[in-house]
């Protein structure tokens, strides 16, 4: 039996199989991120933030474990619900659509990890940026950590079986259409699933376009986590700051 997909980002991140493929993620690296960009941001202590397109909330955890108020924010009802056990005063989650603003105002609003670029509607992607312009108090601060297309698409990786608790995931990336699209198959019970990601190739000077469309001025931009400059041939990220 064959399981397929339509809406791919709302089926897939629903999935226990999309958290198995990506456990490996380093959280480390994601908490270090985190007090690198907040101390960079001169965030102080208890200022709210809203990380958009949260998944199962780990930043919103680390986030609100170094003293913010923050809300989480995903599509997913499966991954909020997740993160709903770690709930306390100062940290919520809510399922919600993020190309929507919110009805609330935050110091900051963080679009992490590549959540972004998804929509069928490529005017969502206007709508996300306008929906946290939205959602930011005055001189607010908006992070969007984007993937480096330019770089992605030169050292693409077409073809590559990546085994994680005994699933073997074959995965294929090709660029079609101004989209990284990778198609993941496996076999689980002697049922096969097949799922897609496809993602936007959108560049600096892409986001430089939205962002005077949606009325926002860009301040900063990274290449990596650690946030060194970013440089189009060699930066693996595409971190922008504005407001």
């Amino acid at each position: 039996m064959t399981k397929d997909t339509k809406h791919w980002y709302s089926s897939w991140f629903d999935t226990p199989f999309y958290h198995i493929l990506y456990k490996d993620r380093d959280h480390q690296e994601a908490q270090s991120f985190m007090e690198a960009l907040t101390s960079y941001l001169n965030i102080p202590e208890g200022a709210t933030i809203l990380d958009l397109a949260c998944g199962k909330g780990r930043h919103s955890i680390y986030l609100n474990s170094i003293g913010f108020d923050v809300t989480g924010l995903d599509l997913s009802p499966q991954s909020i619900a997740f993160a709903k056990q770690y709930e306390n005063d100062s940290l919520c989650f809510d399922v919600h659509d993020m190309s929507k603003p919110y009805p609330k105002k935050f110091d900051a609003v963080f679009n992490l990890f590549t959540s972004f670029g998804y929509f069928e509607n490529e005017e969502d992607n206007l709508n996300t940026i306008k929906a946290i312009k939205a959602n930011l108090k005055p001189n607010g601060i908006g992070v969007i950590d984007f993937m480096n297309a330019d770089y992605v698409k030169e050292h693409l990786k077409p073809d590559e079986i990546k085994t994680v608790d005994g699933i073997n995931f074959k995965l294929k990336r090709t660029h079609e259409n101004g989209y990284i699209v990778k198609t993941i198959s496996f076999e689980v019970d002697n049922e096969t699933f097949n799922f897609y990601e496809r993602v936007k190739a959108i560049s600096l000077s892409d986001f430089k376009i939205l962002f005077e469309e949606a009325n926002v001025e860009l301040i900063d931009v990274f290449g990596d986590y650690k946030l060194k400059k970013f440089n189009n041939s060699s930066s693996e990220r595409l971190i922008m700051i504005f407001m």
